[in-house]
């Protein structure tokens, strides 16, 4: 993997060091005796004539009261989504714009950390389906199933939907307490391209549907901004085709009515364990689960009212059922891990060449020391083997 050092040519990393020397008032000669060299090496590294070391560049950031950081950073990409969601109609309601300002940092910080590190964020994005006039959830049943296709889920459950978005699709996932009305954030930058950013506070089924539901708008509204909130009404075209193709999305009509009739093999009527495998099977709540057997025809409508009036499906009798095979997850999980995947990798290997500090990565990442010092100790831990590990190609 290459890196911002690799990647800057010696011209303009000189010309960088030059700027910065002469704003500290250090002279040439005082340069080259920190670093224990001639002055004219100095010359030479400043004219871009001599290649910088990494050990030199620390030192003489340290020298010039700055940080590696500065001297590296590539051209600063602008991002700033506000206006998409001004011109979505969500302008005004500061709990979204605080949640809308929180995204943008996030992407900026994910963005200096891949330019740091001269990483390319690869896009493996499907076609976009735009509306089409007719029936939207007959197109979002469609536009589902052919991105399952697509992906090579065919009618498998999809677990962990968050990982699936980053790691498959290259759409910037991030997961952070907001307030409890908005449950995720769509926006498309061309610079940065797809952002996600789902409610820590809300449960894992529930930030399940909420990274389908947004993905229902990145298939088909790609470029439209989107501020997801349990309470708004579906009203809208793009809001009734969002919330359709995360239900068709999660759970693909062939594999529910196979599990549906597996699980209620010989039964005459539905038990709240089964309502509680399936929901398992597939990482939805009971209530979503429940109303998808409703709408597939499966159970008679007003199904899901009549636990709800007969003492609910508890988080409790869950346990009983599932045992301790899976933490059923109240907000905990991804609440206290607020760095993804491939966010931590970038963080880890920008610690470990020494291009950022603690603090830097803490400011950055706007988490706490405590957060950054457990990803340091993951990888410090891992660090016990880094020597005699393979080593990638270029």
């Amino acid at each position: 993997m290459s890196t911002t050092l690799d990647t800057l040519s010696p011209t303009e990393l000189g010309e960088r060091l030059r700027t910065a020397r002469e704003s500290a008032k250090v002279t040439q000669a005082a340069a080259a005796g920190a670093l224990d060299v001639a002055r004219t090496t100095i010359v030479a590294m400043e004219q871009g004539q001599r290649r910088v070391k990494l050990d030199e560049l620390q030192k003489l950031a340290k020298l010039y009261g700055t940080s590696l950081n500065a001297l590296l950073r590539m051209e600063a990409v602008h991002v700033d989504l506000k206006p998409q969601f001004r011109q979505a109609g969500d302008s005004g309601d500061a709990e979204i714009d605080d949640a809308v300002e929180l995204m943008t940092r996030l992407v900026k910080a994910e963005v200096e950390l891949e330019n740091l590190l001269g990483v390319q964020r690869a896009r493996n994005y499907p076609p976009e389906r735009p509306l089409r006039a007719g029936d939207v959830i007959l197109q979002a049943e469609q536009d589902a199933a052919r991105l399952r296709h697509w992906l090579g889920l065919g009618i498998a459950p999809a677990k962990d939907l968050p990982s699936l978005l980053e790691l498959d699709l290259g759409i910037r996932v991030y997961v952070r307490r907001l307030a409890p009305k908005i449950s995720g954030l769509y926006a498309y930058d061309e610079a940065v391209g797809a952002c996600i950013m789902l409610n820590a506070s809300h449960r894992r089924s529930r930030r399940t549907q909420s990274a389908a539901h947004e993905l229902g708008h990145f298939v088909a509204t790609r470029r439209a901004a989107d501020a997801f909130q349990d309470e708004a009404p579906d009203a809208a075209r793009e809001e009734k085709y969002a919330n359709a193709f995360g239900r068709a999305f999660l759970t693909p009509p062939e594999a529910v009515q196979a599990a549906f009739k597996d699980v209620t093999a010989g039964a005459s009527q539905l038990s709240r364990r089964h309502v509680i495998l399936l929901a398992h099977m597939f990482d939805v709540s009971r209530e979503a689960m429940v109303r998808r057997l409703e709408e597939l025809g499966l159970l008679k409508p007003g199904s899901w009212d009549w636990f709800q009036t007969n003492g609910g499906i508890t988080d409790e009798q869950a346990r009983q059922v599932l045992g301790e095979e899976r933490e059923l997850d109240p907000a905990k999980m991804d609440a206290d891990q607020p760095i993804s995947f491939r966010l931590a990798l970038l963080a880890g290997e920008a610690w470990r060449r020494e291009l950022l500090s603690e603090a830097q990565l803490a400011r950055l990442l706007l988490i706490d020391r405590i957060e950054v010092r457990k990803l340091i100790d993951q990888f410090e831990s891992e660090g016990e083997v880094a020597d005699a590990a393979p080593e990638l190609r270029a």
